[in-house]
């Protein structure tokens, strides 16, 4: 994935400014936008590669689905997704959603607006799920093993979120044993102690129409 002016997506420092020539140069996905998904672990540093990333290009939108999730549907959100951001984005029009308060646990009243940019990067658990996969320019998993990251997600939280936490893992388990992202990655991100390396993903081996039982860092194909 490559080219003679693109350094290696492996190599440590220059990894994330590859991946953001790469990702500029793809086919629009979703109307005029490139929409790329950064799925992975809670807890596996999506929102934090997702940022620096959106500013290598240059301010690129980011939806974070934390936004489009609430309480009553940690993963039942789809079709939500789909008519308010989906499908005005690929209609060349601006999307808007109300962003949900976890705190308050309701949604806002004041809508979000989501420009239909080059490049729009959708973040979060579910980021490659089969409904928004087909909308994918490309499909970026964040591969760090699920302890570890759900460690670092309970570290960061705290206390205060430790009853969360213990519902979330267990319907996070369901959500990818029935609807698996990383058999369908593009491209695989490892952080660093200094940065990132992106390296290619397990795409390939997998068929549009085949069945796919994701474990932690392989998958099987039936």
């Amino acid at each position: 994935m490559t080219t003679e002016n693109t350094p290696p997506l492996h190599t440590p420092g220059i990894a994330i400014r590859a991946l953001a020539a790469l990702l500029r140069d793809a086919p629009p996905s979703c109307g005029t936008v490139r929409l790329v998904g950064v799925d992975g672990y809670a807890g596996s540093g999506k929102s934090t590669f997702t940022g620096e990333l959106a500013r290598v290009l240059g301010g690129a939108p980011v939806l974070h689905l934390d936004d489009v999730a609430s309480h009553e549907e940690l993963f039942a959100w789809e079709g939500r997704l789909l008519s308010e951001v989906v499908e005005p984005l690929g209609r060349g029009a601006t999307a808007r959603y109300a962003p949900y308060d976890w705190r308050a646990r309701r949604f806002g009243a004041a809508a979000r607006a989501l420009s239909p940019a080059p490049v729009v990067l959708v973040e979060g658990v579910g980021a490659g799920r089969r409904a928004l996969r087909p909308y994918l320019a490309h499909l970026l998993w964040m591969d760090l093993p699920r302890e570890e990251a759900w460690a670092r997600g309970r570290s960061r939280d705290g206390e205060e979120q430790r009853e969360f936490w213990s519902g979330w893992v267990e319907a996070e388990r369901r959500h990818f044993a029935e609807d698996p992202s990383r058999p369908f990655a593009d491209l695989l991100v490892r952080q660093l102690p200094q940065g990132y390396a992106v390296l290619p993903g397990p795409a390939g081996a997998v068929g549009p129409d085949q069945f796919v039982t994701h474990g932690d860092g392989s998958s099987a194909v039936c």
